[in-house]
């Protein structure tokens, strides 16, 4: 390490290293229509009459379900482009004098579950027992296609665009934290209410595949962004740098259920900073986003209009009295993470 330099914290790159270190990756096949950037999850390859959507993705958060976890959130960054997931590489990291043979197949058979639900091929990867891990990392690199003239990208947003949030946030982080957190949590939750948290997984449940094809469908959508680490806060900050416009938001619009209020109450986390699948964010033209709100709440998603996005520098602002207010600052990390850190010291 070099003299006086900090370690990095756990959790997502700081945004200044990130964007050098992606401005540096070399991009010289002409057949590359979306590479690395900022807010820019996958990867899109123009092949002639298809385009080929790729994205790789960790899971490493997660014990319980974790295979489950991996197919959910590598497909949903698929479904915000308006792709079609196909095909699945699994690489899994297993930690040394902890797994088990048992466990091995466990995590293997959640994913290949999960990809039998969606139609998605296994097609290979890497598996091994690795030094120094604490805890199993499972990485999927999930591949999909998308017609022509389909493609959606978080850099579509334009100013005069309403921002849009299905379901509500954070889904994941209530699912995860009461399921690696349940004995903190059963001193202020029944346990009813614990595993009515764990079972976020599935009700509301972490796929958006179905809130973006329903959205696709019922109108124009110019962006879609799945709010990850970080959350939804992040997700905004990541959309802006993708599109290159400012984001306002209306705070009090933001649908957050009570219990994960709760659940990231009783652990002092900021539920609009806590990783948040499920949810899914999208722009749509003022004169598409009706259409597409009642198309989403009639097949059982619930969905709100929360902001709109502006002329002007990447940047989120609060919305206050219909206007830009206050700047909104993008998280320096994930509550998710920011809690494992200090339960680890």
């Amino acid at each position: 390490m070099t003299m006086g330099a900090e370690a990095l914290p756990v959790g997502k790159l700081p945004l200044e290293l990130l964007a050098r270190l992606l401005a540096r990756a070399p991009v010289t096949d002409p057949r590359v229509r979306l590479g690395p950037g900022v807010g820019l999850d996958c990867a899109v390859l123009d092949l002639g009459e298809r385009l080929l959507v790729l994205k790789s993705d960790p899971i490493t958060f997660a014990t319980g379900e974790i295979g489950w976890y991996l197919v959910q959130v590598n497909a949903n960054d698929l479904a915000t482009t308006g792709a079609t997931p196909r095909w699945l590489l699994l690489t899994m990291l297993l930690p040394d004098g902890q797994t088990r043979p048992a466990d091995v197949e466990a995590w293997a058979e959640q994913v290949f579950a999960a990809c039998r639900e969606q139609g998605i091929s296994v097609i290979g990867g890497h598996t091994e027992v690795t030094y120094g891990l604490a805890r199993p990392v499972l990485v999927g690199t999930l591949i999909g296609e998308v017609e022509r003239g389909r493609l959606v990208t978080p850099a579509g947003a334009q100013p005069g665009d309403r921002l849009l949030l299905t379901k509500g946030v954070p889904i994941e982080g209530t699912a995860l934290l009461a399921r690696e957190f349940a004995s903190r949590l059963a001193a202020v939750l029944s346990p009813a209410e614990v595993a009515q948290a764990q079972a976020y997984l599935i009700e509301p449940g972490l796929s958006v595949v179905a809130d973006a094809r329903i959205a696709s469908a019922a109108g124009r959508v110019t962006a879609m962004h799945d709010p990850t680490e970080g959350g939804l806060a992040g997700a905004l900050w990541e959309l802006a740098e993708a599109c290159g416009h400012s984001l306002c938001v209306a705070l009090e619009r933001v649908p957050v259920p009570p219990l994960a209020a709760r659940v990231c109450g009783a652990l002092g986390l900021n539920p609009l900073a806590t990783i948040a699948s499920g949810a899914l964010l999208l722009t749509a033209p003022p004169a598409e986003d009706a259409a597409i709100e009642r198309a989403l709440l009639a097949s059982g998603i619930p969905c709100a209009t929360i902001g709109w996005v502006e002329a002007g520098p990447a940047a989120v602002w609060q919305a206050e009295a219909g206007r830009r207010g206050a700047a909104y600052p993008r998280p320096a990390r994930d509550e998710v993470a920011r809690l494992y850190s200090e339960t680890a010291r």
